[in-house]
């Protein structure tokens, strides 16, 4: 399950509609080994597409090393999808290489509703969680 506190669940859905039609994808940090998604980091969508997303290389080397000077990890890896369900894309499944993250998707497809999301990603296999909003 993931348990995530409603202003990070809102800072989430908030990046979603504001880069919508594109994608948007960002982490959320936490301390090693917590499981605890504490701190929101926004990121470029390189591809800047309705379709796609990727992590510029630059950005996520910056955020990487930031993350491990901290002594965090990604918790969350998240993004969004414009015009299809919060369920990952066989492409989605493909680039998922952290294993310990929780993997959100909110979908802007409605603008009155929010569809949001969160899975496992190990070796291909998709499992969906349950997300408790705490707050």
């Amino acid at each position: 399950m993931l348990r995530i506190d409603r202003s990070i669940y809102d800072q989430i859905v908030a990046h979603a509609r504001r880069d919508h039609p594109d994608e948007a994808c960002g982490v959320v940090a936490g301390p090693i080994g917590s499981d605890t998604p504490v701190r929101f980091i926004e990121m470029i969508n390189a591809e800047r597409s309705p379709t796609f997303y990727r992590f510029d290389s630059m950005e996520q080397l910056k955020v990487w090393r930031e993350m491990d000077d901290r002594d965090e990890e990604p918790v969350v890896i998240y993004h969004s999808h414009t015009a299809t369900e919060a369920y990952p894309s066989r492409t989605d499944i493909s680039y998922a290489s952290e294993p310990n993250a929780h993997y959100v998707l909110a979908s802007t497809r409605d603008p009155d509703t929010v569809e949001f999301r969160s899975f496992r990603i190990v070796d291909g296999e998709v499992t969906e969680e349950d997300v408790s909003i705490i707050g």
